[in-house]
């Protein structure tokens, strides 16, 4: 939930817009042809821009419209092509989710037969959009009148309003009782500083008080931080981290009835740990594995995508490619024979030493390497102070791994699996 904002003033100093009533000006056909105007501009040319518009327009829409069109050009990175035509708050921007993650959540609820779903905490309509747009009719509340402000625009430029209905209004009051799923997304940035709220409970509304509302629903998914811990997940929900591109994104908190179609990809599993890796769409739901028992380096080295990592899945993936940890404490997997898995990213080794500067320097140099890309995981070199000391010059790249292997510090020297391979083994 978003705090109520009651400003006087038409834009920030930046230019963003802080009430409605400044929102509803951009609405305006002067507005618009503003926000027309603005589409590519440049913004190290912002101030000439402003001045020539100002002549033309009053100096509040101009602002207003210039500090829109920033949060598009920012929005672009998670909404794309429709950043364009959509509608932004400072907060929006920062707290939405990103389009592809959106319609994952969107289409394993349509999977499911949800046809309605309460939108609480709606923010600008980001996940509503994606709802909607799966076929799912949307309540979408939020107790912030800017941001239903933006979400009903968003409905409206997207032509998504017969399937969007946006209500200004706190979530803690709002009957859900007639849609077949609700989803939750709670503020989780200070309201100060913006900086990021670790404690589930500090989450606007608590996370406790959005699992309560979840179980009153016959589906639910609550979305929460991938770093949420482990012990504070509820039995009777499926977690899904959702990594996109390589990065892990969020994490989702997914209820349903416990007897839902079991052997369906999409089917709620009360309990269990999932990773989804987008954009393929990989799904990987563990199978409660003990973590495999470490082994000397093989001739190949896997690096588990972020979002299998989150929910404690190496062991699965280490079923998957007959592989082993190289130190009990490390999230990298082993194995003699390349197999392939969506899960994890394959690397040959060639070289398995003992961590030292020098010889790596040295070893380096011999090889001509001038491109190397430096991967931690339990080490406490930092890469770019050992870049710097490396010194490298020369035509060939090489991935180096700092890392421990049997609890003491190695280095481990590779490359991608698609790459050719010079051994040093």
């Amino acid at each position: 939930m978003r705090p109520v904002r009651r400003c006087a003033s038409v834009a920030r100093n930046d230019g963003t817009v802080t009430d409605p009533d400044s929102f509803a000006a951009l609405l305006t056909p002067e507005g618009q042809a503003l926000l027309d105007a603005l589409h590519d501009h440049d913004p190290a040319d912002e101030l000439a821009t402003a001045t020539r518009l100002r002549r033309d327009h009053p100096a509040s829409l101009v602002s207003a419209a210039l500090g829109q069109a920033r949060l598009r050009q920012r929005a672009a990175a998670k909404f794309g092509a429709d950043a364009r035509r959509m509608y932004f708050t400072p907060n929006g921007v920062e707290q939405s989710t990103r389009t592809a993650v959106a319609e994952h959540r969107a289409a394993r609820l349509a999977a499911l037969g949800v046809r309605s779903v309460a939108d609480l905490c709606a923010g600008i309509g980001g996940d509503a959009l994606a709802l909607a747009r799966a076929g799912i009719r949307v309540l979408a509340v939020d107790r912030d009148p800017l941001a239903c402000a933006a979400a009903r625009a968003n409905a409206e430029a997207l032509g998504l309003t017969d399937l969007i209905e946006v209500r200004c209004a706190d979530v803690t009051g709002t009957d859900t009782a007639g849609c077949d799923a609700v989803f939750v997304d709670p503020a989780r940035r200070t309201k100060a500083r913006g900086g990021r709220i670790f404690d589930p409970e500090a989450y606007s509304p608590p996370l406790s008080w959005a699992i309560g509302a979840a179980r009153t629903a016959p589906y639910a998914a609550l979305k929460i931080a991938p770093g949420v811990p482990h012990d504070a997940l509820p039995e009777d929900a499926e977690t899904e981290w959702i990594s996109d591109g390589g990065d892990v994104k969020e994490a989702v908190l997914w209820f349903g009835p416990t007897g839902a179609a079991s052997g369906a990809p999409e089917a709620v599993r009360p309990g269990g740990r999932r990773a989804t890796l987008l954009p393929a769409g990989d799904s990987l739901l563990g199978a409660d594995l003990p973590d495999p028992e470490p082994g000397p380096v093989g001739d190949w080295l896997y690096e588990p995508d972020g979002a299998v990592i989150r929910a404690h899945l190496v062991a699965d993936v280490a079923r998957q490619v007959g592989g082993r940890l190289i130190d009990p404490t490390i999230a990298y997997v082993t194995a003699d024979a390349l197999t392939p898995t969506p899960y994890a990213t394959a690397y040959a080794i060639t070289d398995v030493l003992p961590f030292h500067v020098k010889k790596l320097r040295a070893l380096l140099r011999e090889r001509e390497v001038g491109v190397a890309v430096i991967k931690k995981r339990g080490s406490a070199v930092e890469p770019e102070e050992l870049r710097k000391k490396l010194k490298l010059g020369g035509r060939n790249s090489c991935t180096v791994f700092l890392t421990r292997v049997a609890g003491a510090p190695a280095m481990l020297l590779g490359h991608p699996a698609n790459a050719q391979v010079t051994s040093g083994r």
